[in-house]
This record gives structure tokens, C-alpha cells and sequence, in this order.
């Protein structure tokens, strides 16, 4: 049975990077709280007016160009964000169309930080049926449309007022998240690869709504609840990171056993664990409980933040232009998000 290979990889981050001294100045926080608690000391937001499909445009373009591929090439778009452009239509149709490929059928998903492994999963069955060769999966976030501070002017340091005591207290409020995200977008062209023992070996992808309000904007199209239905929390993110903290080191040790047990390898033969860049306190959390080197996980989350769907091939495209991603090793994708949706894939590169 065909596999599949990662043809190209693209990445694009906007405009310039926020400090934690940024941050300061619209919610009551610094850089050492900041860094304390998620390792996060930067972070890049994208401009006003700008959505997930202007994001990832220039990244599917870095990742087509990287291939040696055009846009006609693509036979299948996955576009994976939390942050979509329009309630409908889905931003994979947007990016599709602005790319040059319009009338590829996209796909968007709705998994949240844990969207591009189970993209990746589709991709492997898609490029096993006939007539699909090669599949763009992109990843893209605008959360600064989602961001608790309401005065772009003040963040950016270009004028000497400060918030009003209504919009500190509301930002501080959501400090805990509010720091934590960051606008970026990754793509990856994947194709169909005769060559055995290559592409993806085994998944283990769980999802399970019971807690589904530890993490979430409660706002959506419940009768009375659209737009918040006049209580603008309701569309802000609302999380409890110490219970999502708790979950995620409980159950992403355990999907990456079960992974390579399904696989026939061990958890010591994977080359590198491309993990989503949620907390750095996360990801070195479960390098401890699986008994793993840190530097197998690599992490950019100091630089990113947190960019959701965006992170893992985000991640990949540094790694592979840098070099340390070499054809032939073993690497496993793994992640924990909202839903809650998570789990771990792994991959024969």
C-alpha cells in the first residue's frame, strides 16, 4: 500500500515580534512571570484586517517552492485553525483560491492544536486512493483577533496613554491565556511514496468532550448565544490551565506509548518528537514521564508562543531547513488541545 513523504515544508510569521514588555502594557504581567510559567519571552501578531488565509498564504507558497512544485500540482487542500477567517466559508476554500488552485477540494478541521495530526491521518488514507498524488496541509492562526487587550496602539508603544481601568482589569483577568498566544502559519506538502516502510507507521488520536469547558469560548449559535449574546466574555477563551495542564502531561505519555507499541518500536528508537508548542512546563513535563532526552523534543515555543494549529509545521520547516530533519529517521508528531482532542503519529520520514 502506498505511503506518503514530506515533498515541502513553509512557514511565515507576521509582521514584527511582541516582547513580555509589550504585553505589560496592557495587562498586569512581566517578562518574568511570563517566562516562569510558559517560557515564552516573544511572540507575533498579525496586523489588523489580516486573517488565517493571509497567513498562510506566503507559507503554502515557501512550502510549494520548496518542493519544486506550482499550485496545479496539489490535489487535496487540509487547512487546520481555530481562528478562521469567516464563520463560513472555511479558510481552506480562501487560500486555495489566492494560491491558484481553485477547485481543489479543501477540507478545514476543527481540532484545534491537535488539527495536523489528524490531517495527517486523512492524508495518508487520501493519497492511497487513485488520483491523489500530492495534498497540501497547512496550519494558520490570527488569535489576535481573539486577544483580551483592546488598544493595538498602546501594545505597540506608539502613544503614551494607558488603558482604562475597565480594560486592564478585563485583560488581566485573561492573563492566564492572554500571554500565551501567538499569529503564525506552517504548511506541508505531503505526496504518495511506493517505498516501504516510509511515510505513516501508526495513530493513536483520541478525542473526548467531558471536559470540553476546561478549555473553550463559550459563545457560538446556541439560540441566544451568538456573539456572546451580550456578555462579552463569553467570546474570549476560557481556560483552566491547571487542569489542562494536568491532562495534558497525564495523557500525551500515554499516546506516545501506545503509538509505538502499535508500531513494533520503542519509545528510545524515535529520532525526534515534533511536539505542539503549548507551555514549555508541558512539553518537558512528558520528555520526564516517557524518559526521553530534552533535546529529542525540540522547542521554538521562546520565540512563537503558542500558534495552535500552527506549531507542528511551523516546527517542521525549521528542522528541515536547518537540517536536522534527515530522510530515513523516525519521528513522532504529538499533541493536546481543546476538544479535548490529542494524541500522537508517527511517521517514517
Amino acid at each position: 500500500m502506498p505511503g506518503l513523504t514530506i515533498a515541502g515544508t513553509g512557514r511565515y510569521l507576521p509582521g514584527r515580534a511582541y516582547t513580555n514588555h509589550d504585553l505589560a502594557r496592557v495587562l498586569d504581567t512581566n517578562d518574568e512571570w511570563i517566562r516562569q510559567r510558559t517560557g515564552i519571552v516573544q511572540r507575533h501578531y498579525c496586523p489588523v484586517g489580516q486573517g488565517a488565509a493571509d497567513l498562510a498564504l506566503p507559507a503554502c507558497q515557501e512550502a510549494l517552492a520548496s518542493a519544486g512544485l506550482e499550485p496545479r500540482d496539489i490535489d487535496f487542500i487540509l487547512f487546520n485553525t481555530m481562528t478562521p477567517d469567516h464563520l463560513f466559508p472555511g479558510s481552506g476554500t480562501l487560500v486555495g483560491a489566492r494560491l491558484g488552485c481553485a477547485g481543489v477540494p479543501a477540507l478545514d478541521f476543527r481540532a484545534q492544536c491537535a488539527a495536523m495530526l489528524y490531517s495527517f491521518q486523512v492524508a495518508d488514507a487520501l493519497l492511497s486512493r487513485d488520483g491523489i498524488r500530492r495534498i497540501l496541509i497547512v496550519g494558520a492562526e490570527a488569535h489576535a483577533a481573539l486577544m483580551p487587550w483592546l488598544d493595538r496602539e498602546i501594545l505597540e508603544g506608539t502613544t503614551q496613554r494607558k488603558p482604562s481601568p475597565e480594560a486592564w482589569e478585563l485583560a488581566s483577568r485573561h492573563r492566564g491565556w492572554g500571554v500565551v498566544f501567538g499569529d503564525g502559519a506552517g504548511a506541508v506538502v505531503v505526496e504518495r511514496s511506493e517505498e516501504q516502510g516510509t511515510g505513516v507507521l501508526a495513530v493513536d488520536l483520541h478525542s473526548d468532550g467531558n471536559d470540553a469547558a476546561q478549555l473553550c469560548i463559550p459563545a457560538g449559535f446556541r439560540v441566544g448565544s451568538y456573539l456572546g449574546g451580550g456578555d462579552p466574555d463569553s467570546t474570549l477563551i476560557h481556560m483552566q490551565g491547571r487542569e489542562v495542564f494536568k491532562q495534558a502531561v497525564l495523557r500525551l505519555p500515554r499516546s506516545v506509548e501506545a503509538v509505538c507499541e502499535t508500531a513494533g518500536v520503542r519509545v528510545s528508537d524515535v529520532d525526534w518528537f515534533i511536539a505542539h508548542q503549548a507551555n514549555q512546563r508541558i512539553n518537558d513535563a512528558v520528555c520526564e514521564r516517557l524518559g526521553i532526552r530534552p533535546e529529542t523534543m525540540p522547542s521554538n515555543i521562546e520565540r512563537y508562543g503558542n500558534t495552535s494549529a500552527a506549531t507542528i509545521p511551523i516546527l517542521l520547516d525549521e528542522m528541515r531547513r536547518d537540517g536536522r530533519l534527515q530522510r530515513g529517521q523516525l519521528i513522532c508528531l504529538l499533541a493536546f488541545g481543546a476538544g479535548f482532542h490529542w494524541g500522537s503519529v508517527l511517521v517514517r520520514i
